[in-house]
């Protein structure tokens, strides 16, 4: 993407926040089950254009047609698991933060596909620990259903 000429002139940090941005916004509406007309009233409340909104809506459908098609009929399985701890010293306005944070990598596999896509992601230790929290119940929920 930074190859692209059209973006050769704006500073990479606010391509990476406009990135990020629009990533939380498709996550978003998607968690909400919110149609195009919503995401369009949200869009123009944040005095968007209407070309740029139509154009956000398009990638958005676009977006959720690959998703939905990509999970397939059959759940992810996680076969691997790695992490490593990242600690940020200063963010991108020179404050000092003093914030770790674990990169987590889960390595998946897909029966129908048999592709092995990972699926990365970076969360406080709260996070982590309420991940495993989670994990360790859905184990112990797994194994009671199986004693049944």
């Amino acid at each position: 993407i930074l190859d692209d000429p059209d973006l050769k002139d704006i500073d990479p940090t606010v391509l990476k926040h406009c990135h990020a941005a629009a990533a939380t916004c498709i996550l978003e509406a998607g968690k909400q089950k919110a149609d195009i007309s919503a995401i369009s009233a949200c869009l123009e409340d944040c005095k968007l254009d209407k070309e740029r909104i139509e154009q956000f809506c398009t990638e958005y459908q676009e977006t959720l047609t690959v998703v939905s098609f990509s999970i397939g009929r059959s759940p992810l399985h996680i076969t691997d698991v790695s992490w490593r701890l990242e600690y940020q010293i200063k963010n991108n306005q020179l404050h000092k933060t003093y914030q770790p944070s674990y990169l987590v990598t889960l390595n998946v596999e897909n029966s129908d596909s048999g592709s092995h896509p990972d699926v990365s992601f970076s969360c406080t230790m709260e996070q982590l620990q309420d991940l495993v929290g989670k994990l360790k119940d859905a184990a112990k929920s797994l194994e009671r259903a199986t004693q049944m």
